[in-house]
């Protein structure tokens, strides 16, 4: 296995931060990876190492705002205008760039949390390209949609674009560590492994305050992706596999993930597979049991791609 980093420059001529893992010998698929929000790509590394180890080349790019693209300035905030149609176009960016290192070989699009309605958005215009689609720990409608794009635009006016806004992040998360007092951190819902929990709150490029046009940009890619036509654009033959922790407050109590599985099903998609591991919370690449979600990723993905001699 051969790790690296590479700058990718994206369309505007930013250059996206993006980790490299290749097998050894030729790929029989690229695995995309879509991180969530305030964390970053270099997180993925072990899940990265297992896919490796089975044959498939890995590419992955820290988002605008995220980890290591772009400046400390930036930290939290996509782009002052447009900021989600920018990263979805980024991911095609990457995805075009190890399709040039890897000509004909399938792509795979995996995206976790904030990663996944990106993947979501991604597939619905450009599924076509895609072998697979995997997507975890993912949300349904939020009725506060619509008040969050509206209160983020008046923050953005009142305190500027890139403002840290700690009043959004308070309403979008404040309420996520309830379920699980007595509380021994403020990001217990990550995990049930304590030190997958503490490794993420020592981490400098996690857990950080988003900016007030950040949130409107999250609110209105989700409304995005909740739509009817947005299940309907995606192609009916293209594997989609869904992940989901039982405890994770971001599926709302596994309402959110059913939410999703029923948006394709009524879109005619044949090919879909939704799981929701018993006790699991958010993160299930780093999870007690990510031994065996990562089984389960490596199984539902042999069913559907060949091998490459």
């Amino acid at each position: 296995m051969e790790s690296s980093t590479i700058a990718v420059s994206a369309a505007d001529g930013t250059p996206l931060h993006t980790y490299r893992w290749l097998p050894d010998g030729p790929p029989r698929a690229i695995v995309q990876i879509s991180h969530g929000m305030a964390e970053h790509a270099g997180r993925y590394e072990r899940f990265a190492r297992a896919l490796t180890a089975q044959g498939y080349a890995v590419y992955a790019n820290d988002h605008r705002g995220h980890g290591l693209t772009g400046s400390a300035s930036d930290r939290g905030h996509f782009a002052d205008h447009d900021g989600w149609d920018t990263v979805v176009h980024d991911l095609g960016t990457v995805t075009e760039f190890a399709q040039t290192e890897h000509p004909g070989v399938p792509v795979v699009l995996f995206g976790h949390s904030m990663g996944a309605i990106l993947a979501r958005s991604y597939a619905a215009i450009h599924g076509s390209r895609l072998a697979a689609l995997i997507l975890s720990a993912n949300s349904g409608a939020n009725p506060l949609a619509p008040v969050g794009v509206a209160l983020s635009a008046l923050q953005s006016r009142l305190r500027g674009r890139r403002h840290p806004s700690g009043l959004m992040d308070s309403l979008s998360f404040g309420k996520f560590n309830a379920a699980f007092k007595p509380n021994r951190t403020a990001s217990d819902w990550l995990s049930r492994d304590e030190a997958e929990v503490d490794a993420y709150l020592a981490d400098p490029h996690c857990g950080f305050v988003m900016s007030t046009t950040f949130y409107g940009d999250l609110a209105a890619g989700l409304r995005s992706v909740l739509r009817k036509s947005a299940y309907a654009a995606v192609p009916t033959d293209l594997p989609i596999l869904l992940m989901s922790g039982e405890h994770d407050p971001v599926g709302n109590g596994g309402r959110g993930p059913r939410e999703v599985e029923a948006g394709y099903r009524e879109a005619g998609v044949t090919d879909l597979t939704s799981r929701i591991y018993p006790g699991a919370r958010h993160e299930l690449l780093n999870e007690t049991n990510r031994d065996e979600v990562t089984a389960d990723v490596l199984a539902w993905l042999d069913e559907r791609l060949p091998t490459r001699d």
